[in-house]
């Protein structure tokens, strides 16, 4: 369960308090990365964008590494921010298997691209990765969570990078 920060505003998982967090981090992490292989089957299916789509394969390849270095970090600190990742594991679950799904579906037959772009706007407001998104935008008081929004700095706003794409096409 979350707990809330003795003077501060952030809620942490602690890890006796919540022993799913390795279970969260790890199916957090196969999101970023599933979102990641998707992107890069776009980035092969339309080679005239393929640019746009490899960044977008790059930038959730390294929001995986951060949520790895990130539960490492706060887990030996004996806490993990609340709002980095969700706190539903089957809803984490849930959206790995639809993305599995999809990925498996363009493998075999890539959709028009407007559709790849609806889409990824789809996946960029699932559960894990709305979290990521809101966490690395919030404000904050902890040194260590500046380090990881600095680490992300270029790596934003992924729904309205793909809506304007979807625009130009």
């Amino acid at each position: 369960m979350p707990t809330r920060q003795a003077g501060g505003h952030l809620q942490f998982f602690t890890l006796m308090e919540n022993e799913l967090l390795p279970e969260l981090i790890a199916e957090s992490i196969r999101l970023e990365l599933n979102a990641a292989e998707l992107y890069r089957l776009f980035s092969r299916a339309y080679t005239e964008h393929s640019d746009f789509w490899w960044q977008l394969h790059l930038e959730e390849k390294s929001h995986a590494s951060l949520i790895r270095v990130a539960g490492d970090s706060f887990t030996k600190r004996g806490q993990f921010p609340h709002a980095m990742i969700p706190g539903s594991l089957k809803g984490l679950q849930h959206s790995n298997q639809k993305i599995k799904h999809l990925i498996d579906r363009v493998k075999t037959n890539p959709p028009p691209q407007h559709e790849a772009c609806h889409l990824a706007i789809e996946l960029e407001n699932e559960s894990g990765e709305l979290h990521f998104t809101q966490f690395m935008e919030k404000e904050t008081d902890s040194s260590l969570e500046t380090v990881f929004r600095q680490l992300n700095r270029g790596d934003k706003a992924h729904e309205e990078r793909i809506r304007a794409h979807r625009k130009s096409i």
